[in-house]
């Protein structure tokens, strides 16, 4: 580190350097600390989201840029936003998906409701395609392992 300059660390944020200014340094921290609080207050969402080991694989997958856009997504629908593109009820069933596309292909993790404990969203697994249209074989996929795990959850209680 150079000499004159001091670490500001703010909350993993990581570190940044500034001139030894006393006023400069309580300015940043100020700023720093309301742009957290604001954040914080901000960051209240609608539901948890929980992944199954096949979602996490399917995830672990993909490139860290398409992770990236899928989990902003997310985060978008958590915060509350409604928005089809986004999150879909997939029709006559009681599965829904995460829907991002990314340089012209569609990425889809598919998902259900568990309102028992808090509010979750389980998602269980996750394919890309080149088309719009969910295959079938993957919703009742989805289907089998939304039954699966209310069975299991039940057999716990």
């Amino acid at each position: 580190m150079s000499e004159g300059l001091i670490p500001l660390e703010f909350d993993g944020f990581g570190i940044e350097f500034c001139k030894k200014d006393p006023y400069f340094v309580a300015f940043l921290r100020n700023i720093l600390y309301l742009c957290n609080r604001n954040n914080k207050e901000m960051e209240q969402t609608v539901f948890e989201l929980g992944l199954l080991e096949e979602a996490r694989d399917f995830l672990k997958s993909l490139s860290k840029e398409i992770r990236g856009k899928i989990g902003y997504n997310i985060r978008r629908v958590q915060k509350g936003e409604r928005d089809n593109e986004l999150f879909k009820k997939l029709d006559g069933t009681e599965i829904w998906e995460f829907r991002t596309i990314y340089n012209k292909t569609y990425y889809r993790l598919f998902a259900f409701w568990d309102k028992d404990i808090n509010t979750l969203v389980v998602a269980t697994h996750g394919i890309l395609k080149k088309t719009q249209k969910t295959p079938k074989s993957e919703i009742i996929k989805a289907e089998g392992i939304r039954k699966q795990y209310f069975e299991n959850k039940n057999k716990k209680i």
